[in-house]
């Protein structure tokens, strides 16, 4: 259960918290009035009731954390088929007994099944305010026996009916509104590299694709001075050709070294921007500068590495950066399944090895490790 929960996203838990709290409500309403009802068939009737008014509450799409939908009307069909049952039940003890108290007892229980119907099934309709008002005028026409009397049952009916069905659509806004973040957070992390990206392709078009312009047009004028004779020139533009190859791939390698080339320092910052929009906290154990110099290029791209890999395949609410003198390590809780293959990971391991730095990385359903090890030394990176 420990692991189920930690693996669920904070919309999902709150969306479990929320329809907990709706169930528990319906349960301490069907103990208050089971508390007056008098005797045990009015009793049992409200608590039949109230079983029926939780599982519907338990079944409602809007708080199903799995998606078997057959098993959830099948489940809601039953509920809402018992509460009308027990409804139309007392209807017809109300309709035919001739003991006033018997028909005080049968008129409570009514309205409190009815209330129970319109707090775990009206919420969830269209038109669920008519609903109540058509809900409470036929409690009050069956439950009564005369005109005032009428009138105090349906006022009594859809006064208490309108607070738990508002009660309930309050609860689903609120949960509405934490779905909207935790999908903001994941489109804002999408953003970001989505960004990086476009700035890249930006800067590839920008610095090469003049060259290659160029490139393009003097060797087709090459090939019509080579045609028409003149072929001194046309080895003149070719060498020309040449040398704008040579200088655009210069550029092109600049450029990706650039790219690649990557500050430690500012991946360590990006990284905590990165997981922050996607609601994880990083907590930086060590310092950055006790990497040797010959591997910072690398210790930043095993931080924004393993910074992607947090976002793409955890729910991580927490993680950990750990420098120390004989490697590093970054860890994450709340991993989703099993690592399978990960090229990003395989082409960490494959630039560590000329470097002789090694790749470790070990899942567990509590927390995903990774683990950069560069030098022997009688002092592990930190743990917790």
């Amino acid at each position: 259960m420990g692991s189920w929960w930690r693996q669920l996203s904070g919309a999902a838990k709150f969306q479990l918290f929320s329809r907990l709290s709706l169930q528990m409500g319906a349960v301490f309403v069907v103990g208050s009035m089971a508390i007056r009802a008098g005797p045990w068939q009015f009793v049992a009737g409200i608590v039949v009731a109230g079983i029926a008014a939780v599982v519907l509450l338990h079944g409602q799409p809007e708080f199903a954390l799995s998606p078997n939908t057959l098993s959830r009307r099948r489940v809601l069909a039953v509920a809402v088929t018992t509460l009308a049952a027990v409804w139309l039940s007392y209807c017809g003890i109300a309709r035919t007994t001739t003991n006033e108290s018997t028909f005080e007892h049968v008129r409570f229980t009514g309205i409190c099944v009815a209330v129970l119907a319109m707090f775990s099934i009206v919420p969830f309709i269209r038109h669920r305010w008519w609903v109540v008002l058509a809900l409470s005028l036929a409690t009050g026409l069956a439950y009564s026996s005369s005109l005032a009397q009428g009138i105090e049952t349906v006022a009594a009916t859809f006064l208490t009916g309108a607070v738990v069905v508002g009660t309930t659509l309050l609860t689903m806004w609120g949960l509405r509104v934490v779905e909207d973040l935790d999908r903001a957070k994941v489109v804002e992390a999408e953003l970001q590299v989505a960004q990086e990206r476009l700035r890249f392709a930006r800067d590839l078009h920008d610095v090469v694709g003049r060259s290659f312009s160029a490139i393009a047009v003097k060797s087709e004028l090459a090939v019509l001075l080579s045609r028409s004779g003149d072929t001194e020139r046309a080895v003149t533009e070719m060498g020309e050709v040449k040398a704008l190859a040579v200088e655009s791939m210069g550029q092109m390698r600049e450029l990706v070294r650039g790219y690649r080339g990557i500050d430690l320092t500012s991946e360590v910052a990006g990284a905590r921007s990165l997981l922050s929009a996607v609601g994880c906290r990083l907590v930086v154990e060590g310092d950055p500068a006790s990497v040797p110099a010959r591997l910072h290029e690398v210790a930043a791209w095993v931080v924004r590495e393993g910074t992607t890999n947090i976002v793409e395949h955890s729910t991580a609410t927490s993680a950990i950066l750990a420098f120390g003198n004989a490697g590093m390590s970054l860890r994450n809780d709340h991993p989703n399944g099993p690592p399978g293959e990960r090229s990003g990971l395989r082409g960490l391991a494959e630039r560590l090895e000329p470097l002789g730095a090694t790749l470790d990385s070990v899942e567990s359903p509590e927390e995903f490790r990774l683990e950069i090890h560069w030098e022997k030394s009688d002092y592990p990176i930190s743990r917790r």
